[in-house]
């Protein structure tokens, strides 16, 4: 099974992603979490990977289907199924996805994409930089960062909407009720 997690940063993701991998058996690949662990390993890559995302930008799509490749290939034998949280982000990332799927003889099963307000993201930003004190959730850093998802991600939003796999939950609501409806998406599969 492979599942895409789509929202903007502060959406709640990462949250609602490893309470559904923990109940599904799903490995969790979190692009966000896999390019911090480079940054924290001070790698040549990891160095490239800080300063882009410092800028607000999003990391190259040759660097993020790499990652992906190497994933598909040791996860998916191990695992109920994959769900990438983050990943694809643009068209182009798709593409790429696409490509390597039908390697593997797999297909996109489930897009969910949780929806949440620009006022809402900012609060939970500021709220996760003070637990987490993490560099790149700042209000500037985050501004640049939703303007980035919002040109990326809504023609993805779009192609998935046409390919009829596309889930969109409320989150707004309360996380055991994003929980639930995230649960209730994958079941229907």
């Amino acid at each position: 099974m492979i599942v895409v997690l789509l929202g903007p940063p502060g959406a709640g993701k990462g949250t609602q992603a490893n309470i559904l991998c923990k109940s599904k058996e799903l490995f969790h690949f979190s692009t966000g979490d896999i390019l911090r662990d480079e940054i924290k390993k001070k790698s040549e890559i990891g160095q490239k990977i800080e300063s882009i995302i410092n800028a607000g930008k999003l990391v190259g799509d040759e660097i993020i289907i790499k990652i992906v490749e190497k994933i598909l290939s040791e996860e998916l034998s191990r695992n109920k199924g994959i769900l990438f949280d983050g990943f694809p982000r643009n068209v182009d990332q798709a593409r790429g996805f696409e490509e390597l799927l039908k390697k593997k003889k797999q297909k996109i099963d489930c897009v969910i994409h949780i929806l949440i307000d620009e006022e809402e993201i900012i609060k939970r930003i500021q709220k996760r930089q003070s637990e987490e004190n993490r560099d790149d959730d700042n209000v500037d850093v985050l501004k640049s960062r939703l303007d980035v998802y919002l040109k990326e991600t809504t023609p993805l939003i779009d192609l998935y909407k046409k390919n009829n796999i596309l889930k969109t939950l409320d989150g707004m609501q309360a996380i055991e009720s994003v929980s639930n409806d995230m649960s209730k998406s994958i079941d229907e599969i």
